[in-house]
Protein backbone atom coordinates (compact mmCIF):
# COMPACT_ATOMS: atom_id res chain seq x y z
CA UNK A 1 0.00 0.00 0.00
CA UNK A 2 1.48 3.22 -1.13
CA UNK A 3 0.85 6.28 1.24
CA UNK A 4 -1.25 9.23 -0.03
CA UNK A 5 -0.14 13.29 0.66
CA UNK A 6 -3.36 14.22 0.03
CA UNK A 7 -2.03 16.05 -2.81
CA UNK A 8 -4.05 16.69 -5.59
CA UNK A 9 -2.42 16.72 -9.22
CA UNK A 10 -2.55 19.80 -11.36
CA UNK A 11 -5.68 19.71 -13.83
CA UNK A 12 -3.38 20.26 -16.81
CA UNK A 13 0.42 19.39 -17.30
CA UNK A 14 3.14 22.19 -17.13
CA UNK A 15 2.95 24.67 -19.49
CA UNK A 16 5.83 26.01 -21.21
CA UNK A 17 6.79 29.94 -21.19
CA UNK A 18 8.01 32.44 -18.71
CA UNK A 19 6.55 35.20 -16.82
CA UNK A 20 7.17 38.13 -15.43
CA UNK A 21 4.85 39.22 -12.94
CA UNK A 22 1.37 38.99 -14.30
CA UNK A 23 2.79 38.74 -17.80
CA UNK A 24 3.66 35.40 -19.76
CA UNK A 25 5.18 35.15 -22.95
CA UNK A 26 4.18 32.15 -25.53
CA UNK A 27 6.44 31.55 -28.92
CA UNK A 28 5.50 29.00 -31.38
CA UNK A 29 7.71 27.43 -34.33
CA UNK A 30 6.22 25.45 -36.89
CA UNK A 31 6.94 23.62 -40.29
CA UNK A 32 5.56 25.46 -43.10
CA UNK A 33 4.20 22.96 -45.39
CA UNK A 34 5.80 22.97 -48.75
CA UNK A 35 4.42 25.23 -51.24
CA UNK A 36 2.57 27.19 -48.61
CA UNK A 37 4.43 29.83 -47.84
CA UNK A 38 2.89 32.49 -50.68
CA UNK A 39 -0.76 31.49 -49.42
CA UNK A 40 1.07 32.01 -45.29
CA UNK A 41 2.29 35.63 -46.48
CA UNK A 42 -1.37 36.42 -48.07
CA UNK A 43 -3.58 35.33 -44.57
CA UNK A 44 -1.12 37.47 -43.03
CA UNK A 45 -1.74 39.98 -44.66
CA UNK A 46 -5.05 40.09 -45.16
CA UNK A 47 -4.70 39.42 -40.73
CA UNK A 48 -2.83 42.37 -40.79
CA UNK A 49 -5.30 44.47 -42.72
CA UNK A 50 -7.85 42.90 -40.47
CA UNK A 51 -5.62 44.17 -37.26
CA UNK A 52 -7.24 47.46 -37.81
CA UNK A 53 -11.03 46.04 -38.13
CA UNK A 54 -13.22 47.12 -35.18
CA UNK A 55 -14.10 43.50 -35.47
CA UNK A 56 -11.12 42.24 -34.50
CA UNK A 57 -10.08 44.92 -32.08
CA UNK A 58 -13.48 43.96 -30.22
CA UNK A 59 -12.55 40.17 -29.58
CA UNK A 60 -9.39 41.35 -28.63
CA UNK A 61 -10.79 43.50 -25.62
CA UNK A 62 -13.52 40.39 -25.36
CA UNK A 63 -10.79 38.10 -24.78
CA UNK A 64 -9.27 41.15 -22.38
CA UNK A 65 -5.39 39.09 -21.74
CA UNK A 66 -3.65 40.04 -25.17
CA UNK A 67 -0.59 42.66 -24.52
CA UNK A 68 0.94 41.73 -28.28
CA UNK A 69 1.19 39.35 -30.97
CA UNK A 70 3.69 38.93 -33.80
CA UNK A 71 3.74 36.43 -36.91
CA UNK A 72 7.47 35.81 -38.71
CA UNK A 73 7.93 33.92 -41.74
CA UNK A 74 11.75 32.97 -41.71
CA UNK A 75 14.32 30.48 -42.51
CA UNK A 76 13.30 30.47 -46.84
CA UNK A 77 9.75 30.51 -46.41
CA UNK A 78 10.24 26.78 -43.79
CA UNK A 79 9.15 28.08 -40.93
CA UNK A 80 6.68 29.99 -39.04
CA UNK A 81 6.58 31.60 -35.87
CA UNK A 82 3.78 33.00 -33.34
CA UNK A 83 4.94 34.96 -30.64
CA UNK A 84 2.60 36.76 -28.10
CA UNK A 85 2.42 38.03 -24.57
CA UNK A 86 -0.74 37.55 -22.09
CA UNK A 87 -2.15 37.49 -18.54
CA UNK A 88 -3.49 34.55 -16.99
CA UNK A 89 -3.05 30.87 -17.36
CA UNK A 90 -2.21 29.12 -20.51
CA UNK A 91 -4.86 27.13 -20.85
CA UNK A 92 -7.28 30.24 -20.56
CA UNK A 93 -5.36 31.87 -23.31
CA UNK A 94 -5.51 29.28 -25.88
CA UNK A 95 -9.88 28.46 -24.81
CA UNK A 96 -10.75 32.47 -25.30
CA UNK A 97 -8.88 32.62 -28.63
CA UNK A 98 -10.57 29.30 -30.17
CA UNK A 99 -14.18 31.41 -28.79
CA UNK A 100 -13.69 34.67 -30.71
CA UNK A 101 -13.36 35.58 -34.55
CA UNK A 102 -9.70 35.72 -34.04
CA UNK A 103 -9.71 31.83 -33.31
CA UNK A 104 -11.27 31.44 -37.31
CA UNK A 105 -8.36 33.77 -38.44
CA UNK A 106 -5.84 31.48 -36.63
CA UNK A 107 -6.95 28.48 -38.06
CA UNK A 108 -6.33 30.22 -41.42
CA UNK A 109 -3.35 31.39 -40.95
CA UNK A 110 -1.94 28.13 -38.73
CA UNK A 111 -3.36 25.45 -41.50
CA UNK A 112 -0.54 26.35 -43.36
CA UNK A 113 1.85 24.40 -40.47
CA UNK A 114 2.26 20.82 -40.45
CA UNK A 115 0.23 18.80 -39.01
CA UNK A 116 -1.87 21.36 -36.95
CA UNK A 117 -5.13 20.12 -35.68
CA UNK A 118 -7.45 23.66 -35.86
CA UNK A 119 -7.66 25.96 -32.86
CA UNK A 120 -11.12 24.17 -31.52
CA UNK A 121 -9.87 20.64 -32.01
CA UNK A 122 -9.35 19.05 -28.59
CA UNK A 123 -5.13 18.16 -29.47
CA UNK A 124 -4.54 21.38 -30.17
CA UNK A 125 -3.32 22.19 -26.62
CA UNK A 126 -1.08 19.55 -26.83
CA UNK A 127 0.15 20.38 -30.58
CA UNK A 128 1.10 23.81 -29.23
CA UNK A 129 3.36 22.38 -26.33
CA UNK A 130 5.28 20.34 -28.71
CA UNK A 131 5.58 23.93 -30.91
CA UNK A 132 6.18 25.89 -28.08
CA UNK A 133 9.52 27.34 -26.90
CA UNK A 134 10.08 29.13 -24.28
CA UNK A 135 11.87 32.59 -24.20
CA UNK A 136 15.92 32.00 -22.81
CA UNK A 137 14.79 35.22 -21.02
CA UNK A 138 11.20 37.38 -20.70
CA UNK A 139 11.45 40.74 -19.50
CA UNK A 140 7.73 42.88 -19.40
CA UNK A 141 8.24 46.70 -18.99
CA UNK A 142 4.92 46.48 -16.94
CA UNK A 143 4.81 43.49 -15.17
CA UNK A 144 2.41 44.18 -12.49
CA UNK A 145 -0.33 45.50 -14.81
CA UNK A 146 -3.06 43.39 -17.00
CA UNK A 147 -4.13 44.46 -19.91
CA UNK A 148 -7.36 45.01 -17.99
CA UNK A 149 -5.82 47.44 -15.20
CA UNK A 150 -3.97 49.29 -18.97
CA UNK A 151 -7.28 49.69 -20.25
CA UNK A 152 -8.95 50.96 -17.15
CA UNK A 153 -5.98 53.35 -16.48
CA UNK A 154 -6.48 54.67 -20.25
CA UNK A 155 -9.95 55.06 -19.29
CA UNK A 156 -9.49 56.89 -16.24
CA UNK A 157 -6.73 58.98 -17.30
CA UNK A 158 -8.91 60.41 -20.95
CA UNK A 159 -11.67 61.02 -18.31
CA UNK A 160 -9.23 63.14 -16.26
CA UNK A 161 -7.78 64.55 -18.82
CA UNK A 162 -11.29 65.86 -20.11
CA UNK A 163 -11.82 67.15 -16.55
CA UNK A 164 -8.52 69.31 -16.59
CA UNK A 165 -9.06 70.92 -19.38
CA UNK A 166 -12.52 72.49 -17.88
CA UNK A 167 -13.12 75.90 -16.37
CA UNK A 168 -14.94 74.76 -13.78
CA UNK A 169 -11.55 72.82 -12.58
CA UNK A 170 -9.53 75.87 -13.08
CA UNK A 171 -11.81 77.37 -10.70
CA UNK A 172 -11.66 75.32 -8.36
CA UNK A 173 -7.72 75.12 -8.21
CA UNK A 174 -8.42 79.18 -8.06
CA UNK A 175 -10.86 78.61 -4.95
CA UNK A 176 -9.29 80.04 -1.50
CA UNK A 177 -12.00 77.03 0.35
CA UNK A 178 -9.34 74.66 -1.66
CA UNK A 179 -6.23 75.88 -1.34
CA UNK A 180 -5.48 73.36 1.38
CA UNK A 181 -6.09 70.91 -0.87
CA UNK A 182 -4.59 71.68 -3.65
CA UNK A 183 -1.39 72.19 -1.76
CA UNK A 184 -0.86 68.84 -0.30
CA UNK A 185 1.95 66.92 -2.33
CA UNK A 186 -0.16 64.28 -3.04
CA UNK A 187 -2.74 66.75 -5.14
CA UNK A 188 0.48 68.90 -6.21
CA UNK A 189 1.77 65.18 -7.57
CA UNK A 190 -1.31 64.57 -9.83
CA UNK A 191 -1.18 67.94 -11.36
CA UNK A 192 2.33 67.27 -12.03
CA UNK A 193 1.37 63.75 -13.72
CA UNK A 194 -1.61 65.07 -15.74
CA UNK A 195 1.15 68.03 -17.47
CA UNK A 196 3.54 65.11 -18.00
Amino acid sequence: MSATTGATQPAHPERPGRSDGVCSEFTVFTEIKPGHADALRKDLAALADAADDEQVHAAVRQIGTLHDARHVIFDNDTRFMFASVFDGSWDTYIDDFAQTVVGARFDKVFSHSEGFPGVTDPGVKDWFVAHQEPAGVFVSAYPDLTVQQIYKDHRVDDAFQEVLDTPQFRAALDNPANAELVATPAFQKLLEEASA
